[in-house]
């Protein structure tokens, strides 16, 4: 666990105006002290992206954007290029979430661009996988989730496996309170563990659980020893709960 340094991401997908994304992040930033041991990021919208890293400035919390293109610029009508959002300061973007993959079609191939694309252009991915309720019940979340890595990390420099991040993500835990217990995220994340082990030879890379997490869960998760973080959705979107569970780290 000494190689890897626990991470909390806030992803406060379409919510948030300028104003309100300015605000939060300032006091997020205040709340994280010389006593906090995660590294914190934040993942505002796009529209947003600007003013929250000038919030950020001269802070250790990070920048992260929630999705990408794979095109370095071109006739790509409401996207947005990986070079932009190092343009505007972000460190991270997070690709394959289980919302861009559900609504917005995003394939296994699709999210292997885009982390492709994010490393290219110097941003550290952060890539989703999970499994959906239908999955799990199925007893096929095992299949689904080293598909998904597979997939997703094919073709991915061993030499740079220190920018990488994975994040899983039980859909069926995402936005609707439940949660994963901490004996299916551990096996779901060993499970991971192994394959990067496999596909890129380190158990360096840092793995993120995500999917309904609050200050009440974040301790008993954050105990497992394959669990590096969390990639928070709604208790982000909150100073105090998002602070509540940097501080499980």
């Amino acid at each position: 666990m000494s190689e890897r340094t626990k991470m909390m991401a806030g992803n406060w997908k379409m919510n948030k105006t300028v104003a309100e994304a300015r605000e939060l992040a300032r006091e997020i930033v205040r709340g994280v002290g010389p006593q906090t041991r995660a590294e914190v990021v934040l993942g505002p919208p796009y529209t947003a992206l600007a003013a929250v890293a000038k919030e950020l400035a001269g802070s250790p919390v990070k920048l992260a954007a929630q999705d990408t293109f794979w095109e370095e610029k071109g006739a790509y009508t409401g996207a947005i290029a990986p070079g932009m959002l190092v343009d505007v300061g972000c460190t991270y973007v997070i690709v394959g979430h289980s919302e861009r993959r559900q609504h917005f079609g995003d394939t296994d191939e699709a999210v292997n661009r885009k982390v492709m694309a994010a490393l290219k252009a110097g941003l550290n991915p952060i890539m989703c996988v999970g499994e959906t309720l239908e999955e799990r019940e199925a007893e096929r979340t095992f299949q689904v989730v080293e598909t998904q890595v597979r997939q997703g990390l094919a073709g991915f420099p061993a030499q740079e496996t220190g920018r990488l991040v994975v994040a899983y993500e039980p859909v069926w835990a995402i936005g609707t309170g439940k949660t994963a217990t901490p004996d299916q995220a551990q096996e779901v994340h060993r499970l991971i563990r192994n394959l990067l082990k496999e596909i890129l030879g380190t158990e360096a890379i840092r793995i993120l659980y995500g999917g309904s997490v609050t200050p009440d869960n974040a301790k008993s998760l954050m105990a497992e020893p394959d669990l590096d973080g969390a990639l928070v959705g709604g208790a982000s979107l909150k100073a105090d709960s998002f602070l509540g569970i940097i501080a499980a780290a």
